[in-house]
């Protein structure tokens, strides 16, 4: 059973994705226990790779016993290993959050919310761990499908935005795939680490730059690189607070892993045309993180303003891509966990208020930090993660990608990020202003109270089943800061190429 575990932890919630409508057609609960009971499994399982990669080494696993380059393969370093309880985690934390949610929505009610999450949740980790740049295309495919399905059933708007995701997605998916076909033309294989030796004598042709650059764009187009993220601002505004706190804190980082795994461990970073495409990255992210800030800073929603701040965190991460260095390789994937555990906290917050109050524009949000200090303590530290203030998780990776630009004599990337942290601090200000400083009118106290389905202003406090992902999701911010050496020191160097077994 131990040799396994790889696939387990994907054929677990794809299987038990088939089973949830009719099981919900049985009992609701039924349903959603045999979900977060699939999503416990992987988490589980992931864990248990990861622990055997750290001591052992990679793990190989081939399918069928049919070894590579015919075979598929799953590949999981350290690197694959973090990812995928990365993603199993916060599928786990966001699935329990989603409860209350659930029982005020028909729709979701039907077993097709569970359904949809858990291919979601295949998909991604299927993404973080196959060998093969096809099988990550159809893995690729499944989460897409998963994700446009699961945003649309947030309403009208919600449905209106799901459709634009859906075709700008279908082109990034086809410009992907159109790359993967250049790749498989020139080489007649889609294993990745047989491609990165097939590769080697080719590296200056322009089909290799061609493929390069048509899974650059796919992938920056699923990950809402500037100025590929027009979807990305609407479908996280208007999505249901039950799915979006997984979507912003996973989805987006693991098509950003993908080119990671594409530029470090396939092209090589320093390899043919890879150094131009890598410097137009930068560029783009750079632009993007500077633009991305300053769009949050206009927002007077703030879903509104965690979706554009999003498109700059998302710049931080392919940063440290383009830098091409250890330091920035580092920084880069310190940061993916980082953000995805600061985001997906601040989402979580913001659909409990939502939940509670009915309001989303940051100035109804006067007194929630006197009403409920818990729910806004977890804002505020996962708001001064994000601007980057020591000792939290979002500190670290600034300094390492600092560290790495610096190392490159890049100075207007570090005049970048610092800039960008200041914008950061400025616009999360206007929220905790309003939570603290601000008295609420007698008419919005008024509304909150008589809301219906709420829990009202009075009791403080969200429900249990939404308190507790938040306060892991916040503690999690708090730990990934002190912790951060070891991690760096045990996991993310080793996963570095070159950098440990």
């Amino acid at each position: 059973m131990r040799e396994q575990l790889p696939v387990l932890m994907i054929i677990v919630p794809l299987l038990t994705a088939l089973l949830l409508p009719l099981a919900a057609y049985i009992s609701a609960k039924l349903a959603r226990g045999l979900g977060i009971a699939a999503v416990l499994t992987s988490f589980l399982c992931a864990l248990c790779v990861l622990i055997r990669v750290i001591t052992e080494g990679t793990w190989h696993y081939y399918f069928g016993n049919w070894l590579p380059p015919w075979g598929i393969e799953y590949v999981l370093d350290p690197l694959a290993g973090v990812m995928a309880v990365l993603i199993a985690f916060l599928s786990l934390v966001v699935l329990v959050y989603s409860g209350p949610f659930l029982r005020e929505d028909g729709w979701l009610r039907k077993g097709i919310y569970h359904a949809l999450y858990l291919l979601l949740t295949a998909g991604l980790l299927g993404m973080v761990v196959t060998g093969d740049v096809f099988n990550l295309y159809v893995f690729l495919e499944i989460s897409s499908l998963s994700a446009y399905g699961l945003i649309a059933a947030g309403g009208d708007k919600a449905t209106v935005s799901a459709f634009r995701y859906v075709l700008v997605g279908t082109v990034g998916a086809s410009f992907y795939l159109l790359g993967v076909g250049y790749l498989y033309a020139i080489t007649g294989s889609l294993n990745m680490a047989d491609l990165a030796v097939r590769l080697k004598p080719l590296l200056d042709s322009q089909a290799v730059l061609m493929a390069m650059v048509l899974i650059m764009v796919g992938m920056g187009i699923k990950m809402a690189l500037f100025p590929m993220h027009g979807w990305l601002p609407d479908a996280y505004t208007y999505a249901s607070p039950a799915v979006i706190p997984f979507i912003s804190g996973a989805m987006t980082k693991v098509m950003v892993y993908v080119l990671f795994r594409y530029f470090f461990f396939v092209f090589g970073v320093a390899n043919g045309f890879a150094p131009l495409v890598l410097e137009v990255l930068g560029w783009l992210a750079a632009i993007g993180i500077i633009l991305g800030s300053l769009m949050a800073m206009a927002q007077t929603d703030l879903r509104r303003m965690l979706a554009y701040s999003s498109v700059a965190q998302v710049g931080y991460i392919a940063l440290g891509l383009a830098l091409g260095n250890m330091l920035g390789f580092i920084g880069a994937i310190f940061h993916i966990i980082n953000h995805a555990f600061m985001k997906c906290c601040l989402f979580l917050v913001s659909g409990g208020i939502k939940w509670k109050t009915g309001e989303h524009l940051i100035t109804k949000y006067a007194e929630l930090g006197r009403k409920a200090p818990l729910t806004m303590g977890a804002f505020l530290l996962a708001a001064f993660s994000m601007v980057g203030l020591p000792p939290t998780a979002g500190f670290f990776s600034k300094w390492y990608l600092i560290l790495a630009a610096l190392e490159k004599d890049l100075w207007l990337y570090v005049v970048v990020i610092v800039l960008s942290s200041l914008l950061n601090a400025v616009y999360f200000f206007r929220v905790i202003e309003n939570a603290y400083l601000k008295k609420a009118s007698a008419e919005v106290v008024a509304k909150i109270e008589s809301s219906a389905g709420c829990v009202g202003y009075s009791k403080k406090e969200l429900p249990l089943a939404m308190m507790v992902p938040i306060v892991v999701m916040s503690a999690g911010i708090l730990l990934l800061g002190i912790l951060n050496e070891p991690l760096v020191t045990n996991i993310l160097l080793i996963a570095f190429p070159g950098g440990g077994r």
